[in-house]
């Protein structure tokens, strides 16, 4: 490594989250403009013309502490014609004994008991094709979801038959820890403008595991979730969309969620997110490649490059430890990883992405700007986090054998 390298490096590492975060925010303004900025204030949806069968799935692993809340919020959907079903997949709790205990509390819930741990994906696939419905719900057996979620996300089905999913918007529930509140305005400043901006774009990178409605009919085309994926979301969004299904994005839709509270619960779901996107983009690179799957080039090039984005800040890391240890040329010498004038800049541009966000964002939570306090801590916390995660998983998605069942491992539910 010479030093033209290295300074295109350095180069890189700087110029591609400014360049991501203004294309986030230019397509997150643009969704706004179009779709939300004419809404009025979200009360009750506007009334459809139908309001066909839906089923409502939980699929539900060792969730004792949170099933009877996440049944009774699906239970008060305020959608005329809908029945539930929780899939009990070999928990070792009570979860199997409570959701037996429900059924005669909730006429319209159904449960499906499978013997033993055979992972989300499996279950949903079940619950799919017991459903009596044309169009499906899925959410996680944590999940507290909004009265009206149905019907927002169901419209998009009705407006369209080309609508294979609509993802909804994950609110955090916990709120208790520096990591917790970083996450409230991850999900809304990140994530959320995001998915806004790729579905200016034309792909959303994947619906949200813990909401998302789907159209049976389209999981019947693509062959339903594969169970060899590590995340079955990201994976179902990349085929459906393959099969040049529309996916879109209803903010409206609210659910929420718990999430990890300490780093290692933290570390272990970002890096099965990572491997991830990992697995999908090793799977379909070479199906991509033909011209008629040119509208999924741009959603596969940002993963790609925020692959390299990340070996890239590992190699600067690296670089820099050893100059500590041993003589470098003065090309390849690193002095320091402190924030300089780039840091500056990309500081700016971050806080203008969180005001963007909370802008666009405070309709759906009025107070959600109290969290915002602490975004200053974002860049330190979680693009080191991503970043580290992003590397491992890489190589365990190459080792990883084809046809390998991905099961439940039990996630980390915050401090409460």
């Amino acid at each position: 490594m010479n030093g033209g390298v290295l300074h295109f490096l350095l180069e890189f590492a700087f110029f591609y989250p400014l360049a991501m975060s203004l294309v986030w925010m230019s397509g997150g303004v643009i969704y706004y403009l179009r779709w939300e900025r004419n809404e009025p204030l979200r009360v009750k949806p506007p009334a459809l013309a139908e309001y066909p069968m839906v089923t409502l799935i939980v699929p539900c692993h060792n969730e004792g502490e949170q099933v009877r809340e996440t049944i009774a919020h699906l239970a008060s959907q305020q959608w005329p014609n809908f029945e539930i079903i929780a899939i009990n997949d070999g928990s070792t709790d009570d979860t199997g004994a409570q959701l037996d205990q429900l059924l005669d509390q909730y006429p319209k819930l159904r449960v499906i008991h499978m013997a033993s741990n055979q992972g989300k994906a499996m279950g949903l696939r079940a619950a799919a094709l017991a459903s009596k419905a044309d169009f499906l719900v899925c959410v996680d057996g944590d999940a507290l979801l909004d009265d009206y979620a149905t019907h927002w996300m169901i419209a998009h089905m009705l407006d369209s038959p080309r609508v294979a999913a609509v993802t909804g918007n994950p609110r955090i529930r916990n709120r208790s820890t520096l990591l917790g509140k970083l996450q409230v305005g991850e999900f809304s400043s990140i994530i959320g403008l995001i998915k806004r901006a790729q579905r200016v774009y034309g792909r959303i990178f994947t619906v949200s595991g813990v909401i998302a409605a789907f159209r049976k009919s389209a999981l019947h085309d693509i062959g339903y979730w594969n169970t060899d994926m590590v995340t079955e979301d990201i994976d179902v969004s990349w085929r459906l969309q393959m099969r040049h299904w529309e996916i879109r994005y209803e903010p409206n839709a609210l659910c929420w969620i718990l999430m990890p509270e300490t780093v290692r619960g933290l570390w272990k779901q970002r890096l099965r997110w990572a491997q991830g996107g990992s697995e999908v983009l090793l799977r379909y690179t070479g199906r991509l490649m033909k011209w008629r799957q040119r509208r999924m080039w741009p959603v596969a090039f940002e993963y790609f490059t925020s692959l390299l984005w990340s070996y890239t800040m590992g190699t600067i890391v690296v670089l820099w430890a050893a100059g500590h240890f041993v003589e470098l040329p003065r090309s390849l010498y690193i002095d320091t990883l402190l924030p300089q004038w780039h840091g500056v800049v990309l500081g700016i541009i971050c806080l203008a992405q969180f005001g963007i966000s909370l802008l666009v964002d405070r309709r759906y939570e009025t107070r959600i700007g109290r969290n915002y306090y602490w975004m200053i801590w974002y860049p330190l916390v979680y693009w080191v986090l991503n970043t580290a995660t992003s590397i491992v998983a890489l190589p365990k998605a190459i080792m990883k054998r084809k046809g390998t069942r991905a099961v439940w491992v039990s996630p980390d539910r915050g401090l409460r």
